[in-house]
């Protein structure tokens, strides 16, 4: 416990390292999910809701609400720090937003790189003008209230993955995906090949737009044999 909230715990751990970060600039959520060998993304309800927006890519901050509550959101401000993208567990609150654009604007003067929940924010207007990368279920514009339990940092269960902050996040328009910290390495010695095999595809498009063509009977071939 901390503070004087009996209601609110916190969890310490480790930020992944500014360079680690940048070495999936670029990437996309649908490569990063391939070098993952298809696993990683979290539910697709959650997107951007700012069509778009920029990419977020940086080190999970997790915070765990009580259903209809954002003290946790509010308690894990402090806490920010550049390259943090705050992972916000709603515990199922379908009908309450758990941020809105004041607190959007205030994460992004702190530098993080965005805000992800399975549940639900509001503010639409102001959450488009402060350029934070909100990824969301959806909007509405009821508030929370904000008198807790909440939790900062550990494991949360976020679109139905499992997170730990300091895992990385990668989010785009495609949805949101989480890379575990031991996975990072793997990943990162995965993705040239994928990048290059799309790459080496789109080519061969260009050249021929038969390409699929005879995809469906190759299949039926190898199914029948």
């Amino acid at each position: 416990m901390i503070g004087e909230h009996a209601q609110l715990s916190l969890q310490a751990f480790e930020r992944l390292a500014p360079e680690l970060i940048a070495s999936f600039a670029g990437a996309s959520t649908c490569q990063v999910v391939d070098a993952l060998g298809g696993d990683g993304a979290l539910d697709a309800r959650i997107k951007p809701l700012v069509l778009g927006s920029p990419a977020a890519v940086g080190s999970a901050l997790t915070v765990e609400c009580h259903p209809g509550d954002m003290f946790g959101v509010l308690a894990a401000m402090p806490h920010v720090r550049p390259g943090d993208v705050l992972v916000v567990a709603s515990g199922g609150a379908q009908q309450i937003a758990l941020t809105g654009d004041l607190v959007a604007l205030a994460l992004k003067s702190k530098g993080a790189a965005g805000f992800v929940t399975d549940g639900y924010v509001r503010d639409i207007a102001g959450l488009r003008d402060c350029g934070l990368p909100v990824f969301a279920a959806g909007l509405v514009p009821r508030s929370a209230t904000k008198t807790g339990p909440g939790k900062i940092g550990g494991v949360i269960v976020c679109g139905g993955a499992a997170i730990c902050s300091g895992d990385l996040i990668v989010a785009d328009e495609d949805g949101v995906v989480v890379v575990p910290r031991a996975r990072i390495q793997d990943v990162l010695n995965n993705l040239p090949s994928i990048v290059a095999a799309e790459q080496q595809a789109a080519r061969a498009i260009a050249i021929d737009a038969g390409f699929f063509d005879n995809f469906a009977a190759a299949g039926r071939g190898r199914s029948e044999g």
